[in-house]
């Protein structure tokens, strides 16, 4: 391949992304704080409307949002993050409180965020924050104005298997300190179930905290058959935060944090109907603008003021200007510095021919006068001035370049005891000039024989190439491998020196250590010998010095010049190999050029971190993007392979469904075509797209031919717990099952009623 043929290759694929769309950009997302919610009296005097013990306060008391409202309503009143913030104003000396979305009503109360729930868990392990938010949402619901206690039964959600110690705080708090007169506890996916007409089926929850699969018989759940997977909305947000940390290793500028990584997953992970399929071309160039997602980030543009043409052209003309009126105010200065030589040349040629024919005594007041030393001395200023000026008239009148004429070292062939002392000190002159003649000659010789020797070589080369093509070929691939895996070695041990595990690093450290010790050891491993107080004989041995190149190398590798004219070096060799195959090897391509490998529109990497166009690192608005693409598909897959991509220990979510309806309900007798007819999906994290495909295309292979599969998603999967909840509220089964302040007075903290809902008592 010729070089413009590479050249036009090149810029194609450099040039292709310009036919692309512009970029959509989706601004980031997260919790914020919208309006102040007054407590709304109007659901205390309908409740008060109602028959009695028709009414009640409906919570559904989740760790992602706790929902509240009225029974005899179809949807809650307010929803909530179970949260709080206090803070102690210094200047106003006053402690203020917040709970849910007023938490983030200023960067204070932001910095003082608790949470009721342990991360990532359904259990409440804050107990003063979930009194602080029961406090919020029973005064929003206009309880505030109750004397005494909360005169409305309390029909609230809990997670399945609750912890006893949990569900004993919540009596303790409701009965206490509300004096609430009755409370009933549910599951919230089975209330979601109920909403939703069912009856016999496999009711599959994904929510903030958990996921849960529970079987259910004629509106009973087969709780001993339910099994959890401990992955919910909440370990997607923190996954893809890690995700995103790893991507951008180097530094994003923007402030992430979990609740834009909820936003993101909510807004753009899907379910993969085929993972491995899909994650193989997901970086591909064609079609990636349309499967990635842009977040752009908030930022600040350098404001920089465009000037006109006729602007630039004034510019330009004045620093022309000013750069004529430099040169000719050196070249002004110059002739005056030669003007002053030539000068002082004619002064002491002057006094050169007035000593002429004067005595000792007046010969030594003129050139004491002159303060020169003797008339040797008066020579020598006049040969040093003589060719200066020569060498400034050839050099700022254009003159030519004369060669270097040989110096006068005489003086060396004279024996020491025939001169004076003068003499000596001019003798010691010329040697040391001599000496630096010699090496400036040998220095030209040495250049002229590298420039002899490389013709040679390219000659040779050459002859070896019309002679022996395929052998001068494997030569050259040969060197472009060698070339190649120094690169690599150089790029490997920059990396270990970042790493203060490595060996590189820990030698350098040891040097630094030695050095610093009282007794340093020497290159040989010996202990250095004392000559007279603190000072040793270090550097006396070559090998000494070896360790402070070490040091050296180390605190500066990828930074000295020497290093990086190396690298140069390298990368110039590995380019003309490469031109020369590329010119007469058929085989090697441009694909397989260093140039290619780093071509941002051949890398991979940049794919995968800036898409398919070209990245500026100075624009703001371009280092404020998060590029998301292969983690919009590598999120959602946990639930289906937690262990092979997030190293949870658990099945995934097919598996265990696969388990429940082959395994574990025929082995009760039950028939497993009654639960096929009906798997139902509810939770907020069943809510990606494609998710009921992909468990039905998981499930098939699992199940016998023909049977009756039928998925199902909740009306809404987000609030149809609470919705549940409200609509069993006032039937007989629930006022049945409330446990009032009396009975849990009497039967103890444990006591709870078993229902179709809810949990089973455990000891």
């Amino acid at each position: 391949m010729a070089p413009s043929a590479i050249e036009e290759a090149l810029n194609v694929r450099r040039e292709a992304w310009r036919d692309l769309p512009p970029p959509t950009l989706y601004p980031v997302k997260e919790a914020k704080f919208e309006k102040y919610l007054p407590p709304q009296l109007d659901g205390r005097e309908r409740a008060l409307e109602q028959p009695p013990g028709e009414a009640s306060i409906v919570i559904d008391n989740g760790s992602h949002s706790v929902r509240a409202g009225w029974s005899f309503e179809s949807k809650p009143r307010l929803a909530i993050p179970p949260i709080m913030s206090k803070y102690r104003d210094r200047k106003a000396n006053k402690t203020f409180s917040f709970a849910g979305h007023d938490c983030y009503a200023d960067t204070a109360s932001r910095g003082h965020i608790r949470n009721a729930f342990e991360a990532g868990t359904g259990i409440i392990s804050n107990w003063d924050v979930m009194e602080h938010v029961l406090d919020h949402v029973l005064i929003k619901l206009g309880m505030n104005g109750v004397e005494g206690a909360i005169d409305m039964p309390i029909v609230m959600t809990e997670t399945v298997a609750n912890l006893p110690y949990t569900r004993k705080t919540m009596n303790e708090t409701l009965f206490e300190c509300y004096g609430a007169p009755s409370v009933v506890y549910g599951i919230d996916s089975l209330f979601s179930y109920r909403h939703n007409q069912g009856s016999t089926g496999l009711v599959v929850s994904s929510s903030y905290s958990a996921t849960h699969l529970i079987p259910v018989y004629e509106s009973k759940p087969l709780l001993s058959q339910a099994i959890r997977l401990s992955w919910g909305g909440w370990h997607a947000a923190e996954y893809l935060l890690k995700l995103i940390r790893l991507k951008y290793y180097t530094g994003f500028p923007g402030k992430l944090n979990s609740s834009q990584a909820e936003h993101m997953v909510r807004d753009f992970c899907y379910v993969s109907l085929d993972y491995d399929r899909e994650l193989k071309g997901y970086l591909d160039w064609t079609g990636l603008e349309d499967r990635e997602r842009i977040v752009q980030y908030p930022y600040t543009e350098e404001v920089v003021v465009q000037k006109t043409e006729e602007e630039l052209a004034r510019i330009a003309e004045r620093k022309k200007e000013s750069g004529r009126r430099l040169q000719e105010q050196a070249a002004k200065m110059r002739l005056e510095r030669l003007m002053k030589k030539e000068e002082e040349l004619e002064y002491y040629k002057d006094l050169q021919r007035r000593l002429v024919d004067q005595n000792k005594k007046e010969t030594k007041r003129l050139l004491d006068e002159a303060e020169l030393k003797d008339e040797a001395a008066l020579e020598r200023v006049i040969r040093d001035l003589e060719k200066a000026i020569k060498k400034a008239r050839q050099k700022d009148l254009g003159g030519e370049q004369e060669e270097e004429e040989a110096p006068d070292f005489s003086l060396l062939e004279v024996p020491d005891d025939q001169l004076d002392e003068a003499g000596l000190k001019q003798k010691r002159q010329q040697r040391l000039l001599k000496s630096n003649y010699e090496a400036r000659q040998r220095a030209k010789l040495e250049k002229e024989a590298e420039k002899a020797r490389l013709e040679e070589e390219a000659r040779r080369d050459e002859e070896r190439r019309i002679n022996d093509l395929e052998g001068w070929l494997e030569e050259k691939r040969q060197a472009r491998l060698a070339k190649l895996a120094q690169i690599k070695e150089r790029e490997r041990l920059k990396a270990d020196l970042g790493n203060r595990k490595s060996l590189a690093s820990q030698i350098r450290m040891k040097n630094i250590a030695n050095l610093a010790s009282d007794n340093p050891t020497t290159a040989s491993g010996g202990r250095k010998r004392r000559r007279g107080g603190d000072d040793d004989d270090f550097g006396a041995d070559d090998a000494d010095w070896g360790v402070y190149r070490s040091v050296a190398i180390g605190a500066n590798k990828g930074d000295s010049d020497d290093d990086e004219e190396g690298e140069e070096d390298l990368e110039a060799a590995v380019r003309a190999l490469e031109e020369d195959l590329l010119r007469y090897d058929k085989t090697f391509s441009y694909d397989q050029t260093l140039d290619a490998q780093r071509d941002w529109s051949k890398s991979l990497l940049h794919a995968f971190r800036y898409g398919p166009r070209p990245f500026d690192p100075a624009s703001a608005a371009e280092t404020h993007r998060l590029h998301l693409n292969v983690e919009r598909i590598r999120v959602p897959e946990v639930l289906f392979q937690p262990t092979a991509i997030a190293g949870v220990d658990q099945a995934g979510i097919i598996e265990i469904a696969g388990d429940i309806l082959t395994q574990r309900l025929p082995g009760l007798g039950l028939a497993t075509d009654d639960f096929l007819r009906d798997i139902f999906l509810t939770g907020g994290n069943t809510l990606f797209q494609n998710f009921d495909e992909r468990l039905r295309i998981g499930l098939t292979p699992l199940l016998p031919a023909g049977a009756p599969l039928k998925i199902r998603r909740a009306q809404d999967a987000v609030l149809d717990a609470w919705k549940g909840a409200a609509g069993w509220a006032s039937t007989d089964e629930a006022k049945r099952s409330r446990v009032t302040r009396e009975e849990w007075l009497e039967k103890g903290a444990d006591y709870i009623k078993e229902h179709d809902l809810g949990n089973a008592f455990a000891s």
